[in-house]
């Protein structure tokens, strides 16, 4: 393994690591940077562990170092929301996923939301967006009907000059797309120790990973979260990248969330969200609906595939607005090539990976199951995502 400019002596490392820290415990605290796609994380020592977020103290850090805040009112406040094992410092040491808010005169505080001349220079802005996806899960109407998530989120390992992909000559091109999908040996398969090492990292620190595997494109990987529960959805994919970014540190390996690293004839990256409600998953549910368009159009479905097919036209409807809400820079990815659909085109099909909406074929069969929705890219918010399906297909809005 080589060795990174964060770790300069493993070893070393290792002989602090087993210091006794006298009772007391590390909290890594951690949230979405200004760019709305960056993490940071700083360290409070604190005397006992707690039982529950609500048992840490909240704490600050400078948003105009982040581009989160300006310079005359810099200060952020962070929130603990989720707790995890730390699996770097492990022990009793815990990482803090935290929200961010902004204080007002009056001693009260609101969810953060960046200036617009802050967003100018960050791109997308850094707001606390999990505040708005809590108060939507919430909603009577999504908590009857236990909304459940499992999203697969791919990214590509680069190099520590991060233009080079793995595996691939530098200035140069690796063999065309085809035998790295699910790959093995030494010739197809390039960052097996850094998906390995995450997956180990997410699944002791408490993520609800469920599986991991290499994608099509030389140097690009996948792994699954899911199935999760609402917002906590959000909470265990925005944790698995801190992790992910963790583990590429040791590595000295860079890791991108962008969904078209590589221009030319190679897939991008996406963020599929699979998704369920009660009803969907019941194959006992009562339910009418004729479709007024698509391939049921005019059929008269029953049951839980009467309220997949139904939510599906919900979701046809707004296709515009999720789209504008599904990650940046995903036009160069959903081209209609490299298992996409064309943004511009709204469809939904049977085992279709390249329609905007894939209906499994296990779920077709049964009549009930989930769906996939494969526009999201790689780089999405899992929190706006996650809730604006809710939003969209149980408050009709």
């Amino acid at each position: 393994m080589s060795v990174s400019s964060g770790s300069l002596n493993p070893v070393l490392n290792r002989e602090f690591d087993e210091l006794d820290q006298q009772g007391r415990i590390c909290a890594e605290y951690i949230w979405i940077g200004g760019t709305g796609r960056d993490l940071r994380s700083k360290t409070k020592v604190i005397d006992k562990m707690p039982e529950s977020p609500d048992d840490l103290p909240e704490w600050n850090f400078d948003g105009s170092s982040t581009g989160q805040a300006p310079g005359h009112d810099s200060e952020v406040l962070l929130k603990p929301e989720s707790i995890f094992r730390d699996p770097f410092r492990r022990g009793d040491n815990i990482l803090v996923l935290c929200s961010t808010w902004r204080p007002k005169d009056d001693g009260s505080t609101v969810p953060l939301v960046v200036e617009e001349d802050l967003t100018k220079v960050a791109g997308v802005s850094g707001n606390n967006t999990r505040e708005a996806a809590k108060e939507i899960f919430e909603h009577p109407k999504v908590k009857e009907q236990e909304m459940w998530f499992g999203i697969e989120q791919e990214y590509t390992l680069f190099e520590r000059d991060g233009v080079t992909p793995l595996g691939w000559p530098k200035g140069g091109f690796p063999r065309p797309q085809g035998p790295y999908y699910c790959s093995n040996g030494a010739e197809n398969s390039f960052g097996r120790d850094i998906a390995d090492c995450h997956l180990r990292a997410c699944m002791y620190a408490g993520v609800k990973v469920s599986g991991t595997n290499g994608e099509v494109m030389p140097g690009q990987w996948e792994y699954q979260v899911g199935p999760c529960e609402g917002i906590e959805s959000g909470d265990h994919l925005t944790l698995s990248r801190y992790l992910m970014y963790r583990v590429c540190e040791k590595f000295s390996i860079v890791v991108s969330f962008e969904p078209k690293p590589m221009a030319g004839d190679w897939n991008g990256a996406g963020c599929h969200t699979n998704f369920s409600t009660k009803d969907m998953r019941d194959p006992a549910t009562v339910h009418e609906y004729t479709p007024k368009d698509g391939p049921y159009k005019g059929e008269k479905l029953t049951g839980a595939w009467a309220k997949m097919i139904e939510a599906l036209e919900k979701m046809g409807s707004k296709s515009a607005e999720h789209l504008a809400l599904y990650g940046a820079d995903n036009h160069l990815r959903l081209t209609g090539k490299h298992e996409t659909a064309d943004m511009h085109t709204w469809s939904y099909g049977v085992a279709n990976r390249g329609a905007s909406v894939r209906i499994p074929r296990e779920t077709h069969k049964k009549k009930y199951g989930y769906l996939e929705d494969r526009r999201p890219a790689s780089n999405m918010d899992p929190y706006v995502v996650t809730s604006l399906l809710a939003k969209t297909i149980l408050l009709d809005e």
